[in-house]
């Protein structure tokens, strides 16, 4: 099973491509961000986004999707834009035909951690030890997309043993 988890921005999107093997042991397949330049016209960093999701999608075919929900804070602007980086990515995401699932901060870093309040290295340093890696995935969103692909992964699981 190959999941694809997102943590969606507009400047800055990460994703994190992770394999669950029939022994249960996970894998990074692959992770990284796309990103889009700062003074570029909003509709073509939109497009931008949504182009390069879909070429990640059809290059790697995940069986499934996953991506984590706003986080409404203090500033709006900030959260109005990646809703729009949101979007066209749930657009991509829905016209490959994945089942996609979506998860909050705190569901994550639960899941991750096992405390929904759990600091960045925390998580970076789990996301770490649960692929098995020599090092903190880098950048952050790249570490945060592998820990919505991870937390996908162990929620499903029961699900997919279902189907079995």
């Amino acid at each position: 099973m190959l999941v694809l988890g997102i943590d969606p921005g507009t400047a800055t999107t990460g994703f994190g491509l992770v394999r669950e093997h029939d022994d249960g042991t996970l894998e990074a397949a692959h992770y990284g961000v796309i990103t889009t330049p700062a003074k570029t016209p909003m509709p073509d960093r939109l497009h931008m986004l949504y182009r390069e999701m879909s070429a990640l999608i059809a290059t790697y075919q995940p069986d499934a999707a996953a991506i984590e929900t706003l986080f409404f804070g203090k500033n709006v602007t900030t959260a109005i834009t990646v809703a729009q980086g949101r979007g066209v990515i749930l657009l991509a995401l829905a016209e490959a035909g994945l089942p996609i699932r979506e998860y909050k901060p705190s569901e994550i870093k639960q899941a991750i951690a096992g405390y929904g309040n759990a600091e960045k290295y925390q998580m970076q340093e789990m996301i770490r030890q649960l692929l098995d890696l020599d090092d903190i995935p880098r950048p952050d969103d790249a570490a945060d997309g592998l820990g919505v692909a991870i937390t996908d992964l162990n929620a499903s699981r029961f699900e997919r043993m279902a189907w079995d």
